[in-house]
């Protein structure tokens, strides 16, 4: 085997793979080979054997892989002046080399939280670079030991793992899962719809608003209970009553009964933390936490919050937290907003929080969760995130589609935000309609608002219209929870997250970086949110949208889109942009108002597209089984074939699969009935079961070759605010199949809105 460890005096280098390279400098000759807060292990596997060559003499070592050539002035603290790196990367005519502590221009990473931003807000850095290659400094984290406790590292080093992955971005992100630890599986109940709001609920009226949204057919999944749940009024002495641990009997006389009940509604519950000022005299667990602290109780000494204290750690999860998780409490979310400063150097008290409550839950065989801030590299391995107090504005809503893809460049997949906006801004219905849109297609979809009366997010706050728009979108949420669950999968065991800047599909085209809102959801489907309102001439609002090669296919409409261009698409208040790839699987439950809480979906509704082979792994799993349907799409033997792995007694007993062939001519299959839908161009067989395997011979399933855009066309002209002989003549043209017509008569009446809109619509029928 090969040595692939450099060791000095005061220096040491480590080849982790041909493109991981770790560096260390220590005075005193002593190197760090715990694991750390950041990074959990070093033996990362690589797909070929690790060669490098060296270059040394007296003063000088020399380290040459692949992909990197090294320079460092033997046992010299690291420096411009002592070491630098050449990158064998021709993605920019010079910058190849990196002089150390030099600042690396990454694709950034994410943020500590939004809190009081409006708008825009920088990002830190990321393992992800269009130059090829990045940094990640290690050089302040404690050690954790076997059983996850911190340790103090007493040792000053400094520790840097350089990546040279060039425009490998996904591999680049494995490797660093591997480095850091792969984000743990989320329970299904996560990804579903969220309701919270800051407001002083009482017991009737948390029930009455959790009936009426069944009532409705509102698919949810999690009930937060915001900060009332506890005492606020606390007395006088005890200072803020923001942290809190003992119920408001006042507004939920029996928790435990409350909690049940929103169990037995499917829904699982989390409880608002400010664990700030620790546990003051006035909590119900005071007199247990006294006594194993060895409080003062005649002077109301109070159980100071130290997290880095072992004893406090220990009693605070046993007599405060665990009594109620016993009562329902399924996951804690930690509202933390108290700074960075936790009494031992370099220790945020943040990650504290985080690292501990996960693996509370976590060593006791939870379903692990916690909501909370980002606390630096490495807390991917504690989601969720909590993006904070978000601002109520156009501006907030543009930032987070950017702000969320971005994250994936450091390991952080799992962001929750404030969807719809918490706080101050403006009422605006299109605006939340938007937002709710983009958590819909967003890692998590937690509705939010302050405590304003105004403020509400519940749908039938809004007009008509808008709120059968929210509704149906929020059905469609939990329609997508089979393709959402497996993308959970994917990224657990392949470090693959669920939204994805568009850069990853496409990163040697410049043109990729340019669309920074737009995103890969899952491996199926591509995003891009609408952040600005519809123009009132057209009654649609407007993106910019860059198709990756190949073909898409609109997920309303099966419109087909041809990739490798640019394109401003208009859309009505009812979609949105996202679009499925040619040969795309995606697994639905149709009917998930039906499916009860923690069950499977008793029929798998897949809408499959046509243009290329591809293979979809649906991942299914009830108490810690597991079972895998997989649907091949064959583009040349024009074949379909299902097969299920893994113990179907896990699956309904009367699991059932429909099948619905989109953006396609018609076409029969042998031995089926078939249904087809002219308009949307669908052809559907449904109610099929397979005990392990089913092959379907679909001969005839391919794209339409000319689109027909009448429909689409005939909306968008009647709802046109313009002249109606304007209307009449593009309709005319359309007609008598003049497409150069159609364009000059718009460019004519010098009205660029409509000759886009009408553009994309001519592009669709000559794609």
């Amino acid at each position: 085997m090969i040595n692939n460890i450099l060791v000095g005096e005061r220096y040491r280098f480590t080849i982790l793979s041909n493109q991981l390279l770790r560096m260390e400098y220590s005075e005193t000759g002593e190197f760090v080979d715990e694991t750390t807060q950041v990074v959990v292990n070093r033996k990362i596997t690589d797909e070929v054997a690790i060669e490098f060559n060296t270059i040394e003499t007296a003063d000088d070592l020399e380290i040459i892989t692949k992909y990197f050539h090294l320079y460092y002035k033997k046992n010299q603290p690291f420096s411009n002046l002592t070491l630098f790196i050449d990158f064998f990367f021709a993605y920019q005519p010079y910058g190849n080399r990196w002089y150390y502590g030099d600042p690396i221009k990454d694709l950034k990473g994410t943020t500590r939280t939004l809190d009081w931003v409006d708008g825009e807000t920088p990002l830190d850095s990321g393992i992800i670079s269009f130059t090829g290659f990045t940094v990640l400094d290690d050089s302040q984290s404690h050690y954790l030991n076997a059983a996850g406790d911190f340790t103090l590292k007493n040792l000053k080093t400094t520790d840097v793992y350089v990546f040279a992955y060039g425009h490998e971005y996904q591999k680049a992100l494995t490797t660093y899962y591997q480095l850091t630890g792969f984000t743990p599986k989320l329970p299904r109940y996560a990804l579903g719809n969220w309701w919270s709001r800051f407001w002083r609920y009482s017991d009737p009226e948390y029930r009455n608003l959790i009936t009426k949204f069944k009532t409705k057919e509102i698919p949810l999944s999690v009930a937060v209970i915001d900060m009332d749940w506890h005492i606020t009024d606390i007395p006088e002495g005890f200072g803020s009553g923001w942290t809190g641990y003992s119920w408001n009997k006042e507004l939920f006389p029996d928790p435990a009964d409350f909690m049940n009940w929103l169990h037995e509604e499917g829904l699982a519950v989390t409880l608002n933390l400010h664990p700030a000022d620790g546990v003051r005299a006035f909590e119900d667990a005071y007199p247990a936490m006294a006594q194993r602290l060895g409080l003062d109780v005649k002077l109301n000494e109070p159980a100071v919050l130290d997290f880095s204290d072992s004893d406090f750690r220990k009693a605070y999860f046993e007599e405060v937290l665990h009594p109620n998780e016993v009562d329902g409490v399924d996951f804690w979310w930690i509202d933390w907003q108290q700074g960075t400063d936790s009494g031992v150097s370099g220790l945020d008290p943040l990650w504290l929080l985080n690292h501990y409550h996960y693996l509370d839950l976590e060593k006791r065989g939870k379903n692990a969760l916690i909501l909370s801030r980002y606390a630096g590299p490495g807390s991917h391995r504690y989601p969720l995130g909590f993006s904070g107090d978000t601002i109520n504005t156009w501006d907030s809503l543009k930032f987070q589609p950017y702000m969320t893809s971005t994250a994936a460049n450091i390991g952080y997949s799992w962001w929750s935000h404030d969807i719809g906006g918490h706080m101050y801004g403006y009422k605006d219905e299109e605006l939340v309609l938007r937002w709710l849109q983009l958590g819909v297609f967003s890692p998590i979809n937690r509705i939010h608002s302050s405590n304003s009366i105004f403020m509400g997010k519940e749908p039938w706050n809004y007009s008509m219209e808008i709120e059968v728009i929210m509704t149906h979108f929020l059905r469609l949420r939990h329609q997508l929870l089979p393709y959402l669950y497996t993308a959970n999968i994917e990224t657990h065991e392949k470090g693959i997250p669920l939204v994805r800047p568009l850069y990853y599909g496409e990163a040697d085209k410049p043109i990729s970086y340019n669309y920074p809102n737009e995103f890969y959801f899952g491996s199926e489907l591509l995003v891009l949110p609408i952040t600005s309102p519809i123009n009132s001439m057209l009654y649609r609002a407007v993106e910019e949208i860059y198709f990756p090669d190949g073909q898409w296919y609109d997920f309303w409409t099966n419109l087909r889109y041809q990739g490798g261009a640019s394109l401003r698409v208009y859309r009505k208040l009812d979609r949105m942009p996202v679009f499925a790839k040619a040969g795309a699987i995606i697994p639905l439950d149709y009917s998930p108002m039906a499916t009860g809480f923690e069950e499977l979906p008793e029929v798998i509704t897949w809408k499959i597209y046509p243009g290329a082979s591809n293979q979809y792994r649906l991942v299914e799993e009830k108490d810690n089984q597991r079972v895998e349907t997989i649907l091949d799409l064959n583009n040349d033997t024009h074949t379909l074939q299902l097969t299920i792995n893994g113990q179907s007694d896990v699956l309904p007993a009367n699991r059932q699969h429909d099948f619905i062939f989109c953006g396609t001519q018609a076409f029969s299959v042998e031995g089926y009935d078939s249904d087809y839908q002219a308009q949307r161009k669908e052809v559907s067989i449904k109610g099929i079961k397979v005990e392990t395997s089913l092959q379907l011979a679909i001969q005839g399933f391919a794209p339409i070759v000319k689109q027909d855009i009448k429909a689409e066309l005939f909306s968008l002209v009647n709802e046109a605010k313009i002249a109606y002989v304007i209307k009449e003549e593009i309709w005319q043209n359309f007609q008598q199949d003049n497409v150069t017509k159609i364009l000059s008569n718009t460019q004519r009446i010098q009205n660029k809105v409509l000759e886009e809109s009408l553009f994309e619509l001519i592009y669709i029928m000559t794609s």
